[in-house]
């Protein structure tokens, strides 16, 4: 199992998808597009965040659930980047200690009860992408998803700033699974033919690694 993690814009879908084909796996992927929540929460995050942090939570774990039927797979999102983005709602004033709290036991218990003998709770690789500020806004720019745009809300330049930096401390801290890191400003693997060779081949080699 490899499990994709980045800020918004930096490209998991799309490497999710590139790895999927290389390797001959399945991919699964992050309901967005067709996840009608996402919308009412750019709308009104106040009113929203809790109940997209579940929705997601609930994809999330449907995702480990269909995952666990093949022996080879690629997710675009990691279960355990959850907590940093609601954390970070909370401490934008767009969740209560309550609902982060609920949000944390909720999560902790479903951990918990995921019965491990027969199902694969962490991956056996962790590829984060991590790209720059600008790279992200101009990722974000180009997607055209007109939710996102900071152009339709200013307030979002705060927003994504801020969780970008997050995921630096995110992945320094985070020890789940092996993991490894992509600079997406230097490798762009959805535009650059070559760039797109050199990270299948970083990956190709950071898997031989772990078979030994």
């Amino acid at each position: 199992m490899i499990v994709l993690a980045g800020t918004i814009g930096a490209g998991k879908t799309s490497l999710t998808t590139m790895i999927a084909q290389h390797l001959g796996t399945q991919a699964f992927y992050e309901s967005v597009d067709d996840n009608a929540v996402l919308p009412l929460f750019y709308k009104d995050p106040k009113k929203y965040a809790f109940l997209l942090q579940i929705y997601f939570l609930n994809k999330r774990f449907n995702s480990i659930h269909a995952a666990n039927s093949n022996p080879n797979n690629v997710i675009d999102r990691s279960i355990f980047e959850d907590s940093l983005l609601f954390h970070l709602n909370a401490d934008l004033g767009r969740a209560t200690n309550t609902e982060v709290s609920v949000y944390d036991d909720l999560l902790h218990n479903m951990m918990e009860e995921m019965p491990s003998a027969h199902y694969q709770k962490n991956p056996d690789l962790l590829i984060h992408i991590r790209v720059s500020f600008d790279t992200m806004l101009e990722r974000i720019q180009r997607r055209g998803r007109p939710y996102e745009q900071i152009a339709n809300d200013p307030s979002l330049y705060d927003y994504y700033k801020t969780l970008n930096q997050r995921y630096e401390e995110w992945y320094a801290n985070y020890d789940q699974s092996p993991k490894m890191q992509i600079d997406g400003d230097k490798l762009d693997f959805v535009a650059d033919d070559d760039a797109r060779v050199k990270v299948l081949g970083l990956i190709d080699a950071e898997l031989a690694k772990l078979q030994h």
